[in-house]
């Protein structure tokens, strides 16, 4: 296999599928590499889900700037890409006199950054707004909101592929050679050739960039972990609840994030670890996320917690420093754009970071618009979504909507075999939770696992050692219970 193409991005983070979905509106060929089974896979997918607002970057940083714009882009762009989003707003808690002066210099980096509608209120508008809470004083933010990470992620790579995006998950950068004109690019799925490569490999960054002799970047994986409260618990809050942020680099403190869904999250950790690929959940950190929630909210219902994860983020600073270093955005090297530490706020600073990078392509290549590109992409309506009216046409047009999978959040059959066969990722099982949401309430997937895996066998004939959760090493099974008795008998 030996491919020519004009600009490659390599990682299919929200980052790199904002670049991709950006670069589709020219008349230039673009192809997206993700060494994952599905594009947001990685700490994409495994966040708060915050429009942040800039309280917290630097005048003059790029966090801010690309922050404020980011935010500023988002609505229009999800409302083109049927992303459901809710401008929930955010409330910052200080619970001592100390901390008011803390709300103040937020206030002010934040006005300073171009934030709008920033206002302090007392402990009793607090209680208003927020009956459950208590505290001296907050700084509210009205703009800030929440939304689906990972379904941004796979709504911009959707409409990048539609829009002429060659899209390449399973497919792992080994090598890059810098050539006279481009760059030669060997992955575990071929060579392939290139003239501009934008480095957006997230927390493997520092890594190819290494590839290509540029090994003055490293990267320091930050594990953060997260606690789920069911649906039952939606309403217990009407917006983002944070604390003062801590004065450690990079972090905000535990806060309390209301999600589209109904749940409720309680995180993040913020953990340096040696290994970039350990994203376990641990006791130690669950017990540190019930006790920063307890402080925030004291009557959290701790009994409606329903499951943890983890993501790790790509630190450019390191532990020891205090002060937070910028994202490194940059031609390093003629034709080679690094983007490096690009953590929060990443996810909304993705479409202004987009622009950026397509304008320094831009520079190089007197770009074209193309005069089909076509902005809209329409997501699948979730069954649960729908009228009773509406259900009862669709299951009578489609019988397939007539039979739910998964009972927690009310996914239908055909809901989940649209998800197995979208055009992106390979057909594994967590392709249909991050498209569905089918494993993600209460029971974990134990009533709607043992259906997914016997629509996988009865649509597309897969054998159940050939079933993966999520990518290429996680098998799920390894063959029949009878055959492995019959194996033992054997022996």
């Amino acid at each position: 296999m030996n491919r020519k193409t004009e600009v490659m991005v390599i990682g299919a983070g929200v980052i790199g599928c904002a670049i991709a979905r950006e670069l589709s509106k020219y008349n230039i060929n673009t192809v997206l590499l993700e060494k994952e089974t599905d594009v947001g896979s990685g700490v994409s997918k495994g966040n708060s889900g915050v429009l942040h607002t800039g309280l917290y970057y630097p005048k003059g940083s790029l966090k801010a700037k690309l922050c404020v714009e980011g935010r500023l882009m988002f609505p229009e762009l999800a409302k083109q890409l049927d992303v459901p989003y809710n401008l929930c707003g955010k409330h910052v808690v200080a619970r001592t006199e100390e901390e008011l002066d803390d709300l103040d210099d937020l206030k002010a980096v934040g006005e300073g950054n171009g934030v709008k509608g920033l206002t302090i209120i007392s402990g009793e508008e607090l209680k208003k707004r927020e009956p459950k809470m208590d505290g001296l004083y907050a700084l509210y933010s009205p703009v800030a909101g929440i939304f689906a990470p990972y379904l941004f992620a796979i709504a911009l790579a959707e409409n990048a592929l539609n829009n002429g995006v060659k899209v390449h998950v399973n497919t792992e950068v080994m090598a890059i050679k810098q050539l006279n004109n481009g760059f030669e690019v060997t992955t575990n799925k071929g060579v392939f050739q290139t003239d501009i490569i934008v480095n957006s490999a997230g927390l493997y960054a520092d890594k190819v960039s290494a590839m290509v002799g540029l090994d003055n970047y490293k990267l320091y994986p930050c594990r953060g972990e997260y606690l789920i409260l069911d649906k039952k618990c939606n309403g217990l809050i009407n917006s983002m609840i944070y604390p003062v942020p801590p004065k450690v680099a990079g972090v905000l403190g535990v806060h309390l994030t209301p999600t589209p869904s109904g749940n409720i999250l309680i995180g993040p950790s913020a953990e340096f670890i040696d290994s970039r690929e350990d994203s376990r959940t641990t006791k130690e950190k669950a017990q540190q996320l019930i006790e920063g929630a307890k402080d925030l909210l004291p009557s959290i219902p701790l009994n409606e917690i329903i499951y943890g994860f983890s993501a790790v983020r790509s630190k450019i600073t390191p532990p020891e420093e205090k002060t937070s270093r910028d994202f490194i955005i940059q031609e390093d090297l003629e034709n080679l754009i690094n983007m490096i530490g690009m953590e929060s706020p990443g996810l909304t600073s993705s479409p202004a970071i987009a622009k950026m990078i397509v304008e320094m392509i831009n520079q190089k290549m007197d770009l074209k618009q193309k005069a089909d590109f076509n902005p809209i992409r329409k997501r699948i309506m979730p069954f649960h979504e729908a009228s009773r009216a509406e259900q009862a046409t669709l299951i009578k047009n489609d019988p397939a909507y007539g039979e739910i999978v998964c009972r927690c959040e009310h996914v239908s059959k055909r809901e989940v075999l649209d998800a197995l066969n979208n055009p992106i990722s390979d057909k594994t099982l967590a392709a249909v939770k991050y498209r569905t949401r089918a494993g993600m309430g209460r029971c974990h997937g134990g009533f709607c696992l043992p259906r997914i895996v016997q629509l996988l066998k009865e649509e597309y004939g897969l054998r159940p050692e050939e079933i993966k959760l999520k990518n290429l090493d996680s098998t799920m099974f390894i063959g029949k219970t009878k055959d492995l008795r019959e194996t033992a008998k054997d022996e």
